[in-house]
């Protein structure tokens, strides 16, 4: 797996393109990844065995049926912590403390013309994505490199799972300026145990997603004249 070493000039499509391929693969979904693939390719932001990789994500994803597709995001996504792809969660766990960075991170967005959708929570990585689209590159990556040992975990539980949807978390590392690597993590707790809330902690958790006596904060990166989007 190659690291990009520079900033992309351009990565505003290669953002919302990986935003997309992270979304619950409903028709609609489904119906644009043949233009997906075509901005990925284009903006050429990503290396060619990364974007060959995504191809396969997005061949694998018109190959099944939509029952199947969908089915299968739920079982990946939904059900376990450790490829959930809202951040805080890994951060937090179900701390009061993921409540205010919720609410902070949405403000963020407020501030910089950008507004969620109804039900969408500012932690998904999709919205993290369409939010990192709206900034200057460079300012994109500090963003998404302080997520970065987030990301990471995320990549290496889709690795263990032998996910081609380990390549959208690559691409996001890419971008970021990070390597792609796999980290090693611990077994998940029982499902009760999981239910259950947990101590509020400092920066991340202790279950392979912190480095070692470092809080974790997730820092925005906003440009001076922020731009009128919605985030979708």
């Amino acid at each position: 797996m190659s690291l990009l070493h520079a900033t992309p000039r351009r990565m505003t499509h290669t953002l919302r393109a990986l935003a997309w391929l992270l979304r619950y693969p409903d028709a609609e979904m489904r119906e644009a990844l043949p233009a997906v693939r075509d901005a990925l390719h284009d903006e050429r932001a990503l290396t060619f065995g990364r974007l060959a990789e995504l191809d396969v994500l997005i061949d694998g994803l018109r190959a099944q049926t939509g029952l199947r597709a969908e089915a299968e995001y739920v079982e990946l996504f939904d059900r376990g912590r450790r490829t959930a792809l809202h951040l805080f969660e890994h951060v937090h766990g179900d701390s009061r403390d993921r409540g205010q960075a919720m609410i902070d991170l949405a403000q963020t967005y407020e501030r910089a013309g950008l507004r969620l959708a109804p039900g969408e929570l500012p932690d998904h990585l999709p919205v993290v994505l369409e939010f990192a689209s709206t900034q200057p590159p460079a300012q994109a990556r500090e963003f998404l490199r302080e997520t970065a040992h987030i990301v990471r975990a995320i990549f290496s539980a889709l690795l263990a799972r032998r996910s081609a949807y380990a390549s959208v978390l690559a691409a996001v590392l890419d971008l970021a300026g990070e390597r792609a690597e796999r980290v090693e993590l611990p077994d998940e707790p029982p499902l009760d145990e999981a239910w259950a809330e947990p101590e509020a902690f400092g920066g991340c958790s202790t279950r392979g997603q912190a480095r070692p006596d470092q809080p974790q904060p997730i820092h925005v990166v906003r440009p001076a004249a922020p731009p009128r989007a919605a985030v979708r």
